[in-house]
C-alpha cells in the first residue's frame, strides 16, 4: 500500500519535512479521514529511511491529532486537517428532499444481493478464461440465448439469440438505434405525446427530429402516425399509464408492415402488471417491423446498465457495427451473471416478490389519496399518474407544496411535446422508497396534497 501513497517529500528535508508532507496530504484530502495509513515498516522501506524515523513522525502526528492509533489496530487518519472541505455537489434539478417518490425507480433495497452473489460465484467458478477478453459487439452469447428463451416465455417475444443485441441500458440502445436508422434515411422519429423527454433528446442527438403523436385512454392514436419510425410504450404508456387497446395494436403493426416503418417497443416495466396477466409484446405481431427493447433497470437495478434489443433481421448487423464503433459494452461478467440469474429461476422469484410488494404499495397509495386528485392508468408499473382538476390547484402549486413537505415527485408538464394548454398532474413513484420509508413518504405526500386542496 505504501507504494500507492503520494507524498510531496524530499529526502533532504529529513524528519520534519516528512511530517510536513504527511500533514499536507491529510489537509488536502489525499489521505482521507479514517483511512488506514501505511505501516511504519512499509513506508520506511519505500522512502528509504529508517523505520524509527517514520515511527517518531507518526507519534508526533498522533499527538497533534492528525493520526489515531489503538492497540492491535492499524493507524488511521483522525482528521481531514484544517482545510475546509467542499460540500458534495447537489445534482442540478434534484433537491435534497427527505421522501423519495420519484417515478421510474425500483426499490433498490430489494435488490437480491445474496442470490446475485451466488450467481456471481457460480459464473466465476465455471466461466472459461476467454470471458475476460474484449467483448463481442452483440453481447455475451450465453445471455442472448437465455434472454431469447426468457422473453419468449414471459413477454411473448419472437426472436432467436442472433437477433438480440445487449446494450448498456435502454438509453444507449435507443441512441445507437436512432443513429442506425438515421444512417438508413430515417430523418424523423415519432414519440407518444406525452412521453419521456430525456429519450427524445437522445434521438435528436443521434440525428432524427422528433414529432409527437397524441395518446388517449386507449393509448397511441395510430391514425395520427405519419413517420418512418416510432417509439411507443404499448404495455404501460409512459407517463399516462394506459395500455394500447387490442384494435390499435393490430392497426399499428398493419401500418408498419404496409409502410415499411420501424416501431420501437419500449417495454420498460412489462413484468409488473397487477390486476391480470401482463399484456404480451407488440413485437410478436410483426417481428420484422418491431424492435423490442427491454431492460433490467426496473426489475433489478438501473446501475447494472443492462438492456437488450430484439431486432428485425435487417437491423442486427448495423446495430452490432454501431456498438463496435461506439466501443462501449456492458461488462461481460455482469452479462453472464444475469444469464445465470435468469436460467436458475432466481429472476422469476425476485420479480414475483417485487410484484407483490409494488401491488401492495399501489393499493395503499390509492387508499390514502384525497378525493380531488384522479388516479389514471392501469394497475401496473412503478408509478401512478394523478390528474388535477380544472379550477383546482395547479401543478406548480402541488409541486411547491410537495417541496415544503420534503417530498420528491414529478410534474407532467415536462413530458408534453406539443405546445399549448394540457391537462396537469403529478407522477408518484411508489417503487422508489425502501419498504420501511414508504408509509412516511405517503403521509407526507397526502399532507402536501391536503395543503392545496380546493
Amino acid at each position: 500500500m505504501a507504494q500507492d501513497v503520494h507524498l510531496d517529500w524530499q529526502p533532504t528535508s529529513g524528519r520534519a519535512g516528512l511530517a510536513d508532507a504527511i500533514r499536507a496530504a491529510i489537509r488536502r484530502g489525499r489521505w482521507a479521514a479514517d483511512s488506514v495509513v501505511p505501516s511504519t515498516r512499509a513506508l520506511a522501506h519505500d522512502l528509504g529511511v529508517a523505520r524509527g524515523t517514520v515511527t517518531r513522525v507518526y507519534a508526533d502526528l498522533t499527538a497533534e491529532g492528525y493520526l489515531r492509533t489503538s492497540q492491535g489496530a492499524p493507524t488511521r487518519v483522525a482528521t481531514a486537517g484544517d482545510q475546509p472541505q467542499s460540500a458534495p455537489r447537489r445534482p442540478v434539478g434534484e433537491p435534497a428532499l427527505r421522501w423519495n417518490l420519484r417515478p421510474g425507480r425500483p426499490d433498490l433495497s430489494l435488490f437480491p444481493r445474496e442470490a446475485w452473489l451466488s450467481a456471481t460465484r457460480r459464473v466465476l467458478q465455471e466461466a472459461p478464461a476467454d470471458v475476460f477478453d474484449y467483448p463481442s459487439a452483440g453481447g455475451a452469447p450465453k445471455l442472448r440465448e437465455v434472454l431469447a428463451r426468457y422473453l419468449a416465455r414471459s413477454r411473448g417475444v419472437l426472436a432467436d439469440a442472433e437477433r438480440i443485441v445487449i446494450c448498456g441500458g435502454y438509453s444507449q440502445a435507443l441512441s445507437l438505434l436512432s443513429g442506425v436508422l438515421h444512417a438508413r434515411g430515417v430523418d424523423e422519429i415519432a414519440f407518444e405525446d406525452p412521453s419521456f423527454d430525456n429519450f427524445r433528446k437522445l434521438v435528436t442527438g443521434a440525428g432524427p427530429r422528433v414529432v409527437g403523436v397524441p395518446v388517449d385512454a386507449d393509448g397511441l392514436q395510430v391514425s395520427a402516425v405519419d413517420s418512418p419510425a416510432l417509439v411507443v410504450t404499448p404495455a404501460h404508456q409512459h407517463p399516462m399509464g394506459h395500455t394500447l387497446a387490442p384494435e390499435r395494436r393490430a392497426a399499428l403493426t398493419r401500418w408498419a408492415t404496409a409502410s415499411g416503418a420501424i416501431v420501437i417497443e419500449d417495454d420498460y416495466d412489462g413484468e409488473f402488471r397487477f390486476d391480470r396477466q401482463q399484456v404480451g409484446a407488440l413485437q410478436a405481431l410483426a417481428p420484422e417491423r418491431v424492435v423490442y427493447a427491454g431492460t433490467a433497470s426496473k426489475t433489478l437495478a438501473p446501475a447494472l446498465r443492462l438492456g437488450w434489443l430484439a431486432l428485425p433481421r435487417t437491423l442486427v448487423e448495423p446495430m452490432r457495427a454501431a456498438m463496435s464503433a461506439a466501443g462501449s459494452y456492458p461488462p461481460m461478467l455482469d452479462q453472464l451473471v444475469l444469464a445465470e440469474f435468469l436460467e436458475s429461476g432466481e429472476h422469476d422469484r425476485h420479480v414475483r416478490r417485487c410484484r407483490a410488494e409494488y401491488r401492495s404499495r399501489r393499493d395503499a397509495l390509492l387508499a390514502a389519496l384525497p378525493e380531488y386528485v384522479t388516479p389514471q392508468g392501469i394497475s401496473a408499473g412503478l408509478h401512478l399518474m394523478l390528474m388535477l382538476p380544472e379550477g383546482g390547484p395547479t401543478e406548480a402549486d402541488v409541486l411547491a407544496a410537495c417541496r415544503r413537505h420534503s417530498v420528491s415527485v414529478e410534474g407532467l408538464t415536462r413530458f408534453w411535446i406539443s405546445g399549448g394548454e394540457h391537462p396537469q398532474g403529478i407522477m408518484v413513484g411508489y417503487g422508489s422508497p425502501a419498504k420501511h420509508a414508504f408509509p412516511g413518504a405517503v403521509q407526507a405526500l397526502v399532507d402536501a396534497l391536503n395543503d392545496v386542496a380546493p
